[in-house]
């Protein structure tokens, strides 16, 4: 009787576990598909869907070992890292700052964009990312982990169904006779320029991983409730494949509206946001143009909101693996504690730097968001072999099984060869 009502073990574990994944598809659908899966089917057609599907199958195992780990442990990633010695840890913190000024830059960037875009204002783009950072800290000041989560769902919902109507709607303009393989014989050095910023966050950066492992356990202390491996993936699962569906979608509106127009994705950010709010009215119709262009503007606003809270928590936690090793949760008496100093700090420090690219680097949206892009493609082995590596010392119901453990090697194998492929090419 009491299952009937109140569901099973499986169930409940399921239902309280569901939250990370759709933090990750928060901070994946963001400028990796509303710009690059844009640009790739407005520029290439239907040439750039097999990469897209390759970046995210080579991704998959470094992405799922995040939330799996906490899963199993009850410890963050960063423990992981710590257990394999103090080497990983100064790694994975000079990856870290090498790219999180950039990447907090351009997502900011395009979300203060399209809300110009959809506000009509000709204001400083600028000093809109700047109110923007300023708003998504006092939120996580105020709610910690259970705004993020509450605001992220909503925000992802809304554009996930507005996404799916525009595509579908597109399917009709699509021309589905364009090849399917890019002819990579014909490709310059801007072509590969925009492949590796393209396969850089697709889905997103591998930082996402551990970030991922940092809001399962968030979202334990929220639910009172450690979920399952099983229940932990499904969530994960859930997330993922959210954001593989949506980067297609993305791609064949980028076909069916600008592929064989001639129309140039542009650099400034308010024009950019306008060419987006305009891809959907144009298959929605302009009725829905206001609608569709808050749906943009919030999945861009669950990016960098997400975003303001994962380099500040995993600079956080990395601080206290420096100082020694986490203690396992016990969801029974551990709470979500208030942001820390070294949360404060970190975010501090991320808004200055952040604030201080876009100063130098407003006048164009695609150079800054090739740079941050790029930067995320080159260390990703680096980031993904770290996780294979923590991975040694689970317990048994997590750990990776031999078609999981080899599909991450080839993962580690595929993303370092193209990384020493787009250098040679690059130098040369």
């Amino acid at each position: 009787m009491g299952q009937a009502v109140g569901g099973s073990v499986e169930e409940r574990s399921f239902r309280h576990a569901i939250g990370p994944g759709i933090l990750f598809a928060g901070a994946a659908v963001g400028v990796s598909h509303l710009v690059q899966s844009t640009r790739a089917g407005a520029s290439y057609g239907l040439s750039l869907v097999l990469v897209i599907l390759l970046a995210n199958l080579v991704k998959y195992p470094a992405f799922r070992l995040g939330p799996q780990y906490a899963a199993a442990t009850r410890t963050s990633m960063l423990e992981g890292y710590r257990r394999l010695g103090r080497a990983p840890l100064v790694l994975y913190g000079l990856v870290t700052v090498a790219t999180m000024f950039g990447v907090q830059a351009a997502v900011t960037f395009v979300c203060a964009a399209l809300l110009l875009a959809l506000l009509g204002l000709q204001a400083s783009p600028v000093l809109a990312s700047g109110g923007l950072l300023v708003f998504c800290l006092g939120l996580l000041a105020v709610g910690s982990y259970k705004w993020l989560d509450r605001i992220t769902k909503v925000a992802v919902a809304v554009l996930t169904v507005a996404t799916v109507i525009a595509t579908v709607l597109a399917l009709g303009r699509v021309d589905w006779g364009l090849p399917w393989i890019p002819d990579v014989a014909s490709f310059g050095r801007g072509d590969w320029l925009f492949v590796a910023a393209l396969v850089g966050w697709m889905p997103s950066a591998i930082d996402v991983s551990l970030w991922q492992s940092l809001w399962v356990l968030a979202r334990a202390r929220d639910s009172k409730r450690l979920p399952s491996v099983r229940a932990s993936l499904v969530d994960f699962h859930v997330g993922y494949g959210g954001t593989v569906v949506l980067a297609l979608c993305f791609v064949l509106l980028g076909v069916a509206v600008l592929h064989g127009r001639e129309v140039e994705i542009p650099a400034q950010a308010h024009a950019f946001g306008s060419l987006v709010v305009g891809l959907y009215a144009e298959m929605l119709g302009e009725w829905s143009r206001p609608l569709v262009g808050a749906a943009a503007f919030l999945v861009m606003f669950s990016t960098t909101f997400t975003v303001v809270d994962g380099f500040p928590r995993a600079l956080a936690a990395l601080t206290d693996r420096f100082r020694g090793p986490e203690r396992p949760l016990d969801v029974a008496n551990d709470t979500e504690p208030r942001l820390g100093r070294a949360y404060a700090v970190a975010a501090g420090v991320l808004f200055v730097g952040s604030m201080s690219i876009l100063a130098f680097a407003a006048s164009s949206l695609k150079t800054l968001v090739d740079f941050a892009t790029t930067a995320s493609f080159l260390t990703a082995p680096i980031l993904a072999s770290l996780n294979h590596a923590a991975m040694r010392d689970v317990p048994a119901e997590g750990r990776m099984s031999p078609m999981l453990r080899f599909g991450s090697l080839a993962g580690i194998v595929v993303q370092a060869a193209i990384a020493v492929g787009w250098l040679w090419l690059s130098c040369g």
